[in-house]
């Protein structure tokens, strides 16, 4: 495996000692609470955003904000990106001129595709630049604390001579080098997070039919979350396997179990879409061969493209 040297006008033999310097681009939400957590972990920090006005309160606390996109990647040899988009990203860097990218180790931690952190690694190769692309799995108000989790992926020499700085956001895992790993976990867990809370919110939907406070719902359902968080591991290996053992329910009989709770929202005049979907991938399961497998046979469906059907 080809290894990017990592350059940098900043030796780390020719630092000064303590925190090294550090630049955020973008002061959103989670852009300031980037920042934050640097200036709180004592490094020197630079910020810039479009509307200078989002630089005071860092500026009070000791930030140092610049003038212009160019002097903030230019202040620092970490640049930390926080904005919107990919295109965002590209508006505020393209314009700069690539001596002042040079050298520098830019994280980039804007949502967005895997194909765009590949893009985008080329794109910082051709200017001397050397890309790390991470992803943010925690809130604004964990950044900084132990709650805080963040990926990263791209040359691993990058993230390893920047690593004490990075965890100042939060415990960092690097992925890999392939730059699109990132953002492809990203986007993985946030759709395993949007199942998880909309089947949560039909669930309220149907207690609060019921004349049941939504507020009930969570201590009981708090214990299935655990049984399905201790299930995943199983799960994972049988993916990777391709084998799909029954020890306890099958595909069919989670089936028949799933009419009742179509049935459920129907008679309470919930919205029966999101279980008749769920329904309707287990028969697909089903007429794929899969109803005497474990659950995780589900996962067939996934891996192919569905049948356009009219």
């Amino acid at each position: 495996m080809t290894h990017h040297h990592v350059s940098t006008e900043f030796p780390v033999s020719d630092r000064p000692p303590g925190p090294a310097p550090v630049t955020v681009i973008g002061l959103g939400l989670m852009g300031r609470a980037l920042a934050s957590a640097f200036l709180g972990a004592g490094h020197p920090t630079t910020v810039w955003n479009r509307t200078a006005a989002r630089a005071e309160e860092l500026s009070a606390r000791g930030a140092k904000p610049a003038g212009s996109a160019e002097e903030a990647v230019a202040a620092s040899p970490l640049v930390v990106v926080c904005v919107s988009d990919h295109d965002a990203v590209h508006a505020i860097l393209d314009p700069l001129d690539a001596r002042t990218l040079r050298d520098r180790v830019l994280v980039n931690l804007s949502s967005g595709t895997s194909a765009q952190a590949r893009a985008n690694a080329v794109w910082a190769r051709e200017r001397g630049t050397v890309l790390l692309d991470g992803a943010i799995m925690a809130a604004p108000a964990d950044m900084g604390t132990a709650r805080a989790a963040l990926l990263y992926s791209g040359p691993r020499p990058a993230f390893d001579l920047h690593a004490p700085a990075l965890a100042s956001l939060g415990a960092g895992t690097h992925l890999g080098e392939d730059h699109g790993l990132s953002s492809l976990y990203e986007v993985a867990v946030m759709g395993m997070m949007w199942g998880m809370l909309n089947s949560f919110l039909h669930g309220a939907a149907l207690l609060r039919a019921a004349g049941v406070e939504a507020a009930a719902f969570p201590p009981v359902v708090r214990g299935g979350i655990a049984t399905v968080a201790e299930w995943l591991p199983d799960f994972a290996r049988q993916v990777d396997d391709g084998s799909y053992p029954a020890p306890d329910a099958t595909v069919g009989t989670h089936l028949a179990a799933m009419e009742h709770l179509v049935d459920e929202s129907e008679s309470l005049g919930v919205d029966a879409g999101l279980p008749r979907f769920v329904q309707g991938l287990a028969e697909r399961a089903v007429a794929a061969g899969h109803g005497g497998s474990g659950y995780a046979a589900l996962v067939e469906l996934f891996r192919a493209p569905s049948e356009v059907r009219s």
